[in-house]
């Protein structure tokens, strides 16, 4: 079901979230691309905007401003993984050869959290939930559908996810190279070594997935609102995407599924 009611089991993709330079130019982008509702939030949180579809969280939008001496992060969309401990999942993040930007912090009682890298490079967050659980929607029209990491060393990478938060990886049939990450048994995202046509230079990384009802539409309306194309939209077995540009620069995917019963 596209709303979560449900625990995220640990390892499982549950919370996105977009540092831009300009936050209200983002909110106002992304409300008018998938239909968000959002604003600035109080101070005590830095204005972090949670933005809502339907009455649900189902993203977050914060400043890209540099913070403790650090430069400010860059225009990207972080996908974080649920952890049932913050702690012992920074341990192992260090023990398996990831690196931790951020150490683990609390953010009020919402939850703990942290932002580290994989051994290739991919950056991610690790979400412990208290008051705040993670997306309250997904998998329709305007909410988060998959999340893919794109890596320079699949095999490296499939050893760290295992080691650091359980999360299993299996060739994904009908999609020669790619692989699904799994948690129980169950599919959360995507895995495949880095695609082709990637411009040089282009780290490992994590790529969001939004799920629209009419893909080509969502591009042409991307692009009217100042939005890029980075891959026009094409057909493939999971359905029909396209890989796209905020006018800010972060990068994501769109898809309009292919129903479940469809070959």
């Amino acid at each position: 079901m596209p709303e979560v009611t449900a625990p995220y089991a640990p390892g499982t993709p549950c919370w996105v979230d977009l540092a831009a330079p300009d936050q209200q130019a983002a909110i106002d982008f992304y409300s008018g691309l998938f239909g968000w509702t959002g604003e600035v939030g109080p101070s005590e949180t830095g204005g972090y905007a949670v933005c809502q579809f339907k009455g649900k969280p189902v993203a977050g939008i914060m400043a890209a401003i540099p913070m403790g001496g650090q430069p400010a992060p860059p225009t990207v969309w972080t996908t974080y993984l649920s952890s049932d401990d913050a702690d012992a999942t920074e341990r192992a993040i260090d023990a398996a050869g990831g690196t931790v930007c951020m150490p683990v912090m609390d953010v009020m009682t919402l939850g703990r959290m942290c932002i580290a890298t994989d051994p290739s490079g991919a950056a991610f967050g690790v979400w412990q939930p208290r008051d705040f659980p993670g997306a309250g929607i997904v998998n329709e029209h305007g909410a988060v559908i998959w999340n893919e990491l794109n890596t320079t060393n699949q095999k490296a990478a499939a050893a760290f996810y295992e080691r650091t938060l359980g999360i299993g990886t299996h060739p994904m049939e009908g999609a020669e190279g790619y692989f699904a990450l799994s948690v129980g048994g169950r599919p959360v995202g995507g895995m495949q070594p880095m695609p082709a046509g990637v411009p040089e230079g282009v780290p490992s990384h994590w790529l969001t997935y939004f799920s629209v009802a009419d893909t080509d539409e969502t591009v042409a309306t991307l692009q009217k609102a100042g939005g890029s194309t980075l891959k026009p939209p094409f057909d493939m077995v999971a359905g029909r995407m396209a890989v796209v540009q905020d006018p800010q620069g972060a990068p994501f995917a769109v898809i309009n599924p292919k129903p479940m019963n469809e070959s």
